[in-house]
């Protein structure tokens, strides 16, 4: 595991993870602005080679809210998706799940 300075934000997450799955070929959607969104709606919609991946990025303390859990809950019953909830401690298993 990488050893991670707490103070890495979401923001500098969502970079990392922007540019990790564009060096490994991934297509990605991520909300801009989520004010005209659904609530909870993953950060994060990659999808190659017939893998498809939703991820939500928190900072190290960040907590879910009650809709976040409710879509990931519900992206987890599909089969063949990959449902994740990423934070700054994951990066090296975030590098490994978009290798």
């Amino acid at each position: 595991m990488t050893a991670v300075a707490p103070s890495i934000s979401e923001r500098e997450l969502t970079g990392y993870v922007r540019d990790v799955a564009r060096g490994f070929g991934w297509r990605r959607y991520h909300t801009w602005l989520s004010k005209h969104s659904p609530a909870g709606f993953p950060d994060e919609v990659l999808v190659r080679s017939g893998r498809l991946i939703f991820a939500e990025l928190k900072s190290e303390r960040g907590k879910l809210s009650d809709e976040q859990e409710a879509w990931l809950e519900e992206l987890r019953a599909v089969p063949g998706v990959e449902v994740y909830l990423w934070r700054p401690a994951d990066m090296d298993a975030i590098a490994a799940a978009l290798r």
